[in-house]
């Protein structure tokens, strides 16, 4: 299915993806007075390291612009004191740290050097939990084996703690290397691109499974998608593309809204901010911080599909950003013209949501 562009400049859509964001719609919070800070959303982005500063904040960002109430990025000491001079409304906690390096021109004071227990480093992240709704793990993370492994320890203490989190990036080759770090986790969700993808499905060699699902008149990337899901045991599978394709292994879910023709550097990483909101919002929907039946709702969504739902909604939103922002940059567009486009891409998606949570549909 494709989607084309109106003459007012709204996305045109199937009429499959409009039922999709008018169900995504329902667990969408509407602005009351009488919510407090923290409870649309805490999001934290775990990644960062002295190379890569740009992803982490790319994606705490793209979660704040779309409403979360607040957003953490957790990096090295290095990676903090960047990302605090992007923007002032991002808390950055300088508490994952790298090996120690030789050839580095920085003393351990400012690096954060010295201190190689990653159960010692996890002990600090994992303390924050408590205060976090939804991690994200990834942006920025690089392949440091110190960092690898302290992600590693904080994505069990989440499990414990049945806490959403969305893996991307580098954090996906953990799950190369150890399928049961996520394997029956279903608040997981994985977003690889095409290359990750790959890695995933060799090393859990579904070329089987995928036959299979060939032979029942499955497409091939659905059935690869949906392969990859059951084989981990019922994790979210996002598989970007010119579609996107979503699958726990159950429900496989295409997101067929157009997007810019320009694939920039970033934008997976407006994909990953994107769904922890959604997933934020989730938890504010099962806690029922408003009457989610109210006026014209239909029945209550059942927690099963409010994950699918979740990463559905971003997905959503991050096509709609990159096809804005295309629209207006070109060939020139960067990953921070994305940023600048989530909330004009939230409007397009869902309207307003008023105050009333009537339910009504602005699409």
């Amino acid at each position: 299915m494709s989607a084309n562009i109106t003459a007012t400049g709204t996305p045109e859509m199937s009429s499959a993806t409009k039922e999709m964001l008018a169900r995504v719609r329902q667990m969408i919070p509407p602005m009351l007075e009488r919510f407090h800070k923290g409870q649309l959303g805490r999001v934290a982005v775990i990644g960062g390291s002295e190379d890569y500063t740009g992803a982490p904040y790319f994606s705490a960002m793209a979660s704040a612009r779309l409403g979360c109430d607040m957003s953490h990025v957790i990096c090295t000491p290095t990676a903090a004191q960047v990302i605090k001079t992007y923007s002032p409304n991002l808390m950055v906690h300088p508490l994952m740290r790298s090996s120690p390096s030789s050839s580095s021109p920085l003393p351990a004071s400012i690096t954060g050097g010295g201190l190689t227990d990653p159960s010692r480093i996890a002990e600090g992240i994992i303390a924050m939990l408590p205060r976090l709704h939804v991690l994200v793990i990834g942006p920025g993370l690089g392949r440091d084996p110190l960092m690898h492994e302290t992600c590693a320890r904080v994505i069990q203490a989440a499990r414990e703690r049945n806490m959403p989190f969305v893996l991307d990036a580098d954090a996906l080759m953990l799950v190369t290397k150890n399928p049961a770090l996520v394997r029956g986790y279903k608040l997981a969700v994985l977003t690889p691109n095409v290359v990750e993808f790959g890695r995933l499905t060799q090393a859990l060699g579904i070329e089987e499974q995928v036959k299979k699902l060939e032979q029942q008149d499955v497409g091939e990337t659905a059935a690869k998608v949906e392969a990859l899901a059951n084989a981990l045991g019922g994790v979210t599978i996002v598989q970007k593309g010119p579609t996107d394709y979503i699958s726990n292994g159950k429900q496989t879910l295409q997101v067929d809204l157009m997007g810019g023709r320009k694939r920039s550097g970033g934008q997976g990483d407006t994909l990953t901010g994107s769904i922890a909101t959604f997933l934020g919002w989730r938890k504010a929907y099962m806690d029922q911080i408003w009457d989610v039946t109210a006026a014209g709702k239909k029945e209550k969504i059942g927690e099963d599909e409010l994950i699918g739902l979740s990463v559905f909604g971003g997905a959503s939103v991050t096509r709609e950003c990159s096809r804005l922002a295309f629209a207006k940059r070109g060939r020139s567009l960067q990953a921070s013209d994305l940023t600048e486009e989530v909330h004009a891409a939230f409007l397009n998606l869902f309207g307003e949501v008023d105050e009333e949570a009537t339910g009504s549909v602005k699409l």
